[in-house]
């Protein structure tokens, strides 16, 4: 993705008050004339945020082929070697246990620093929860994700976990030292819920794809059987493509006028959405962490029901600032639903409890503070 304006509050522009780097991005811009009229003038091949530079692999698309690939992992590796010749790293730091990890893990054995590697996923979920009966290569894609685990958090020197549990399910690596925050969100650019007045759309609201990933036929058959009984209150599902994914929601739909499909949006749009939702709902099948969404509803001091799956219950507390309901139970999220719907005064408690946590635990104050203290941690081996 391209990386926001300074002005606009790029993390790494916030985390230049006590780290400097530079940023090996992938980006799908594919002429740097692309990147210029997006970033501005003199933007390639290197664009300044504070005090870390990003550097551009042109051209990225995720399941791109292998003679792509196999250029990103070039891009990593010679960039990497040579930004170390000019100036020595204290520590590198890859954004997933996957591919960048393992380029990472290589780097650390040539350049001889210190290694970071943030898990932005639940690896024991990943692949096998992208459809009712995984296939083989989504089983294909869970070994590799494994291996790739063993071999860049096995280098790492600390890990950065979105939840406590991240890496259950994996002995060998559960002594790995590790630092627990959350991933970076603009939680001061985020609106705070407004009252639903009385000429105001009424609705949930869910944000994510794919669909099956993120639950969404769990919410559609729920949301079906009450909606007779509020007629007045609709479902927006944001963030759906066309192809596939939208054949399917569509199928899922099945003409109901109360359920609203909503192509992916400008995170200022979505935000938007969010704070003027009655409930935000999010029973994903798999996460890394609570996901941003559920953070970003919480902050805007929506109430949140989310699945009992991986991070989600490590930020919503049961009762307290939404609720957890088991993942494959459409009974329990249905009644959740009907007892929020029906009780202004309840989600009026929960949403300004949320608020109140949530702008706390997941400010860019904290976010700085707790990665700097891990680079830290990292460098000069502090538990």
């Amino acid at each position: 993705m391209v990386p926001p304006l300074p002005g606009a509050m790029d993390r790494f522009f916030l985390l230049s008050g006590g780290l400097e780097g530079d940023i090996l991005h992938p980006i799908w811009f594919k002429t740097p004339q692309e990147v210029e009229a997006e970033l501005g003038p003199g933007s390639y091949p290197i664009y300044t945020s504070g005090n870390f530079r990003y550097h551009w692999f042109l051209g990225f698309r995720p399941g791109g082929g292998t003679s792509s690939k196999l250029a990103q992992l070039w891009f990593y590796l010679r960039k990497g070697m040579q930004l170390h010749r000019q100036k020595a790293f204290d520590c590198i730091v890859a954004y997933s246990h996957m591919t960048p990890g393992v380029m990472a893990a290589v780097l650390k054995l040539l350049t001889r620093t210190k290694l970071v590697i943030e898990v932005a996923t639940t690896p024991r979920l990943l692949g096998v929860t992208n459809r009712p009966k995984p296939t083989f290569a989504d089983r294909l894609k869970r070994l590799y994700s494994d291996f790739c685990l063993h071999i860049s958090v096995g280098a790492a020197d600390r890990v950065h976990l979105l939840y406590p549990a991240q890496l259950s399910g994996y002995p060998n690596l559960a002594r790995k030292k590790a630092s627990v925050f959350h991933e970076f969100i603009l939680a001061s650019n985020i609106p705070a819920a407004k009252p639903c007045e009385r000429d105001q759309e009424s609705y949930i609201v869910q944000v994510g794809a794919p669909w099956y990933l993120k639950g969404v036929d769990r919410l559609v058959a729920a949301f079906k059987r009450l909606a007779p009984d509020f007629p007045n209150v609709k479902l927006k599902l944001v963030g759906w493509y066309d192809g596939s994914e939208k054949a399917g929601l569509e199928a899922l739909r099945d003409g109901s006028p109360q359920i609203e499909l909503v192509r992916a949006l400008p995170n200022p749009n979505t935000l938007s959405i969010i704070s003027r939702s009655l409930i935000l709902v999010h029973p994903s099948r798999c996460e890394g962490g609570p996901s941003r969404v559920v953070t970003e509803g919480l902050v805007a001091g929506v109430p949140v029901i989310g699945s009992d799956v991986a991070g989600i219950p490590y930020a919503v507390t049961d009762g307290e600032n939404g609720f957890v309901v088991p993942g494959d139970d459409i009974d329990a999220l249905e009644r959740r639903l009907r007892e929020l719907l029906g009780d202004p005064e309840l989600r009026q408690r929960l949403g300004a409890k949320a608020a109140t946590l949530a702008r706390e635990q997941f400010s860019e104050k904290v976010y700085v503070e707790r990665f700097t203290e891990m680079i830290r941690a990292a460098v000069f081996g502090d538990e």
